[in-house]
Parts: structure tokens; C-alpha cells; sequence
């Protein structure tokens, strides 16, 4: 081989170790990349060494510092898995008789989740306010506390996957990765393992009442203990007896007409004699309740508050566990 044949090939040889080369880590890099994104933007919350950024209920992009100091919490249910992520308040609403939160008891009182007082909250300076976009009084707050430049997380927590986003923020807020291991991962994993149970080959109809002591409508889908119901391979009433616009008016005839198998009950509010009275009067007292199928078999359930009208936060599983025996006590009640 002469000396210009030996070049050529040569070349050629270091040509396509560099193609190679170049692949490879290009390849690496791009793994590399996703691999931090995925660590980074979990639930698409971007974790920074010393930011966390999130987007809120209303859709704005929020740089928050780690740890904060100042906290306040408005809302009862978020103060609640505030505390089980590792964080503390040194402000809050008027606690629940039937959610306390053990750790928060000596937080200063800014009213109550209805109606919070924004000059209480301003006096105690907080860095961050945690409020719910579902209350009018909250949201008609916050334009007053960022222009007073105190940080917001405006949440609207409705479904299973809203708990998971907020534990992720929570505890990267915080720094507690454990705390998300076990109030997000595993609780996800016990409520896979519970739908997975579910028999298929079963359906059954359920109606979701919602009682106050002034009003008596139906859930659907659209609501949490919806969404459990549904995961649960059930079939909401509701979502046939009417449309958007009149799924949540209670109506004896449409109920009548397609009996469910199991009517489950949410209450709300503190006088439970006035909420049991309007139950009976609006509902009960109706001849043909008692021929309903549900109600012949025992199957008209008032569900507890602690799990099915407040969050469950960390009792998500037992929450979904809780209906399961109900609805197929031959596969989760053994």
C-alpha cells in the first residue's frame, strides 16, 4: 500500500471515529438534559437550588424562595398538608372542629377561611400567603398582598392530581424529599394498587348528594369524590340525568328513573340537626324514596367529613379504600 492509499484510509478511519464520537455525546447530552428536566420540572414545577417556580390557579408563573420564614395559610385543608410537608405558619384561619392541625395551634388567627382579614395578615408581615382560588374572599385579596410584595400560592385543589402538583411544591419548598416520597409517591402507588382491585365486569350506579342546611343538589364527575367514584368503575347518575347546566338540581323524578345502586351523602356546615332536617324534609319524606333500590338495600351512605368533604391530603388511599369496601365489600372487605 503506498503512502497516499495509507492517508486515505486513515481519513477515513478518523472521520468516522469522530462521526461516532460526536453521536455518543450528543446522545449523552440529550439524555443528560432530560434527565435533569424530569428532576427539575416535576408536575412542570421548576426546582433551582434556592427557587421554586410554579404556575397557579390563575395561570401565573410564580418564583417562590426556598424555606420560607413568614408563612400564613387561609385555608384549612393547605394548612393542613403545609404542616405534614414540613412547613409552619405563623398565621392562619380559625381552625375546624373536625380537621385540627396538630403543630399550628399557637398561629395567630387571621379569621376565618370565609373571611379573612387582610389588615391581620399584613400585621404579621408574612413572605408567602397560602389561599384558595375557590373562595371570593381570597381571591379579592390577593391584588393587596403582592402589591404589599408578599408572595402568593393561589391554589384550587379539586382532584387527586391537584394533591400530587401540590405536594410536589410544598415539599420542594420546604426541602423535604422524603416528606414527597411518602405523602406523593406512595400514596399514588396505594391508590393504583386499590384501582387495579376493581372488578371489571362490574358498573354500578351511584348518586353523589351534596346537603347543606339551605340546599340539596348532586355531584358529578367533576368533583373529588366524583373522580374517586369514577376511578372505581361506577356510573354517576348525574351525568344522565341531565346536562351542564342543571347536573347539580336535585330531581326525585330523574333519580327515580334511574335508581342507582348506591346514593352517597356529603354534608356541609356545623349544624348537623339542620342539615339532617333538610335531608329528611327535601328527600326522605317522599314516598318514593324508600322504593329506591339503594335505599331497600341499605345503601344510602353519609360519608365522613375528615375524608370525603375536606382534602384527604395523606388519606387519599384510605379515602378510595373507604368506598371501595362499600361498593365491592367481596373483594376489599375480606
Amino acid at each position: 500500500m503506498n503512502i497516499k492509499k495509507y492517508l486515505s484510509l486513515l481519513l477515513v478511519v478518523l472521520m468516522t471515529f469522530t462521526i461516532f464520537t460526536g453521536c455518543t455525546n450528543e446522545n449523552t447530552k440529550i439524555s443528560n438534559t432530560n434527565g435533569n428536566e424530569k428532576i427539575q420540572n416535576e408536575y412542570g414545577i421548576k426546582i433551582d437550588e434556592n427557587t421554586v417556580t410554579f404556575t397557579d390557579a390563575r395561570g401565573k408563573s410564580v418564583v417562590y424562595e426556598k424555606n420560607p420564614k413568614r408563612v400564613v395559610c387561609i385555608y384549612n385543608s393547605y394548612l393542613d398538608l403545609w404542616y405534614k410537608c414540613g412547613g409552619t405558619v405563623i398565621g392562619r384561619v380559625k381552625p375546624s372542629k373536625d380537621k385540627p392541625v396538630p403543630g399550628s395551634e399557637n398561629a395567630e388567627i387571621v379569621g376565618t377561611a370565609g373571611s379573612p382579614s387582610v389588615e391581620k395578615i399584613l400585621a404579621l408581615k408574612p413572605d408567602l400567603v397560602i389561599l384558595s382560588m375557590a373562595f371570593r374572599a381570597h381571591r379579592n385579596i390577593i391584588e393587596t398582598l403582592e402589591q404589599n410584595n408578599i408572595k402568593v400560592i393561589a391554589l384550587d385543589n379539586e382532584y387527586k392530581d391537584d394533591y400530587f402538583k401540590t405536594v410536589r411544591l410544598f415539599t420542594a419548598l420546604t426541602g423535604r424529599e422524603d416528606l414527597y416520597e411518602k405523602y406523593a409517591k406512595q400514596v399514588k402507588k396505594d391508590i393504583d394498587n386499590i384501582i387495579q382491585k376493581v372488578p371489571k365486569d362490574k358498573k354500578p350506579k351511584v348518586l353523589i348528594i351534596f346537603a347543606t342546611a339551605k340546599n340539596i343538589t348532586v355531584r358529578g364527575t367533576d368533583s373529588m369524590v366524583g373522580e374517586m367514584l369514577k376511578d372505581l368503575n361506577t356510573i354517576n347518575i348525574s351525568g344522565v340525568i341531565g346536562d351542564s347546566a342543571d347536573a347539580k338540581v336535585f330531581s326525585m323524578e330523574k333519580i327515580l328513573q334511574e335508581d342507582p345502586d348506591f346514593i352517597f351523602v356529603q354534608t356541609m356546615g356545623s349544624d348537623k340537626e339542620k342539615i339532617f332536617k333538610k335531608l329528611k324534609s327535601d328527600v326522605e319524606s317522599n314516598p318514593a324514596w324508600a322504593s329506591l333500590t339503594a335505599v331497600k338495600n341499605n345503601r344510602y351512605i353519609i360519608l365522613p367529613k375528615d375524608l370525603y368533604l375536606y382534602k384527604p391530603n395523606d388519606r387519599y388511599a384510605e379515602a378510595y379504600e373507604g368506598l371501595a369496601k362499600i361498593l365491592y365489600p367481596e373483594v376489599f372487605d375480606k
